[in-house]
């Protein structure tokens, strides 16, 4: 009796995992397809070319910014906190102690 059982039991396992074999290799070879291939590498392109337009939009903005931030210092409409400010004195900004350099005040002409 104990032949049988564990012949049945290896029946089973041994036709459930050929099942499941078969089934995944069939995935994968509906995914490895040429048209489904090319359906991928085109989805990923698109994708990658749309990172780089952002990233040049990004890119862009913050050229501009910079260009007014050092037109304002050539104009001499940058006014630093170091002039405003005692020796000792401690900025903060958002209830975070920072360094006076890195604050900008920008006055309009």
């Amino acid at each position: 009796m104990r032949r049988v059982t564990w012949f049945v039991t290896g029946v089973a396992a041994g036709a459930a995992g050929a099942s499941y074999a078969t089934r995944k290799v069939k995935e994968t070879a509906s995914q490895l397809a040429p048209a489904n291939v090319a359906r991928g590498a085109a989805k990923r392109a698109r994708k990658r070319g749309r990172q780089v337009v952002e990233a040049v939009r990004e890119g862009r903005v913050a050229m501009r910014a910079r260009e007014d931030e050092l037109k304002a210092r050539r104009d001499a409409r940058v006014k630093t906190l170091d002039d405003q400010l005692e020796p000792g004195d401690q900025l903060y900004v958002d209830g975070q102690p920072v360094e006076t350099g890195r604050v900008i005040v920008l006055k309009k002409k």
